[in-house]
């Protein structure tokens, strides 16, 4: 699963990296995002990527409470084509949720060890992402859904799932909304190459949503 990550990268860097037309001027850097938060991500109108927020975990339309989405905070990539609370958004609402690391949890005698994990390079990168728009009684909400996958040869040392990264070159079909090809969908969540991943153990203070600064990030070895 995904249950926290990390976005600390400048917004000028971002809208650079993923080739934003429309982006807010600044983003709050925050070292421990966890569910129900407001989270950036990316979607495609017309021929503009914008950045834009989203509450983490998806509430479908259908949906009578908000509060499901609590428990929507992840999408399962062998099912998420065709669950109810899904398959809407991954026909027509894909996105790309914007991240530079994030955090998994490894059982051991001590406890649950916290983890985080980025890109070799240190490089921003997205997590295939679902949103959704629900409204009722004039209350509107935009959520999303992070994308999951079995776990990479390093991920499983730490947990047996990890969220779906996607390669730059597949960020144009996932955001078209038009492009309906399932198997092709289906076939970009994938594990993401381990080569290209580290892993380090970090403090259990990010056990805590509200210790969010640098600190968190600092080697626990």
């Amino acid at each position: 699963m995904c249950g926290r990550y990390t976005l600390k990268t400048p917004v000028n860097a971002l809208a650079e990296w993923f080739d934003l037309d429309d982006y807010p001027s600044s983003l709050t850097p925050s070292y421990n995002i966890a569910p129900t938060q407001e989270v950036a991500a990316i979607v495609e109108e017309g021929e503009e990527r914008k950045l834009e927020t989203f509450r983490w975990g998806l509430i479908p339309s259908w949906a009578k409470d908000p509060s499901i989405g609590n428990k929507m905070i992840n999408a399962r990539a062998e099912t998420v084509s065709e669950k109810p609370s899904f398959r809407s958004a991954f026909k027509k609402r894909r996105c790309l949720i914007v991240a530079d690391g994030f955090y998994e949890w490894q059982k051991t005698d001590g406890g649950k060890q916290p983890f985080h994990i980025k890109l070799s390079d240190s490089s921003p990168f997205a997590f295939a992402g679902l949103w959704e728009t629900w409204d009722k009684d004039g209350e509107e909400i935009r959520s999303c859904s992070i994308i999951t996958t079995d776990a990479n040869d390093l991920m499983n040392e730490i947990h047996h799932r990890m969220p779906v990264i996607l390669h730059p070159e597949n960020y144009g079909v996932w955001l078209d909304s038009g492009f309906e090809e399932k198997e092709t969908l289906m076939d970009l969540l994938k594990p993401y190459p381990s080569n290209q991943m580290e892993a380090y153990a970090v403090s259990r203070r990010v056990n805590k949503p509200s210790n969010n600064e640098p600190s968190v990030l600092e080697s626990a070895a």
